[in-house]
């Protein structure tokens, strides 16, 4: 079992902070992943909470897995799996620094941003790395591909963005010297 894969296992609190700094590969593009937010069963803000379903069913076949559902309707957004099989949970990537395929990436999105903006938000980041509902529910490796050591970036934690439930939970964890960020940091921890 790779290091990666023990990560993913051990639950989102632990592989989400420890994905920052690797790189996601997907269609043809790779991008450093700066900004995740962790989800739980337990947690009302996730679409496990009230069990499985036929939409958020990836997110209970465990660790090293890939869940991308559409949020409002609109844009897709891309989770990585976590913890054991029958325990829905997950990793949502927010923000990634391109690094290769930069063309690809801002053909997809099909508007002028800087580079460092091409993958800034979840939508933002499954548009320009070419991800929609598709992809949900394969393993790792198949289309999208983690690469790299986890824990190599000191995390900041900080809440969650855009939920209206649970929103005290320190859940949300960034890169602090990225310029690739959804968001500003606001309310920090280290």
């Amino acid at each position: 079992m790779s290091e990666i894969e023990k990560v993913l296992r051990q639950g989102a609190l632990v592989a989400a902070p420890a994905l920052l700094g690797m790189v996601v590969r997907v269609n043809g593009c790779a991008a450093r992943i700066v900004e995740v937010e962790a989800y739980l069963e337990e947690d009302p803000a996730s679409h496990s909470y009230k069990g499985p379903t036929r939409r958020n069913a990836p997110m209970f076949l465990g660790g090293g897995h890939v869940y991308v559902y559409r949020s409002y309707g609109v844009h897709w957004c891309l989770n990585i799996v976590t913890g054991k099989e029958g325990v829905g949970e997950a990793v949502l990537l927010r923000a990634a620094e391109p690094l290769e395929g930069i063309p690809l990436m801002r053909s997809r999105r099909g508007e002028r941003h800087p580079d460092h903006r091409l993958l800034a938000g979840p939508g933002n980041l499954c548009a320009g790395l070419g991800v929609d509902g598709s992809f949900s529910g394969e393993p790792l490796g198949l289309r999208v591909s983690l690469q790299g050591r986890p824990g190599l970036v000191r995390a900041v934690a900080t809440p969650r963005v855009g939920i209206s439930q649970a929103t005290d939970r320190l859940w949300r964890f960034v890169d602090p010297a990225s310029r690739s960020l959804s968001r500003p940091l606001g309310r920090t921890r280290a």
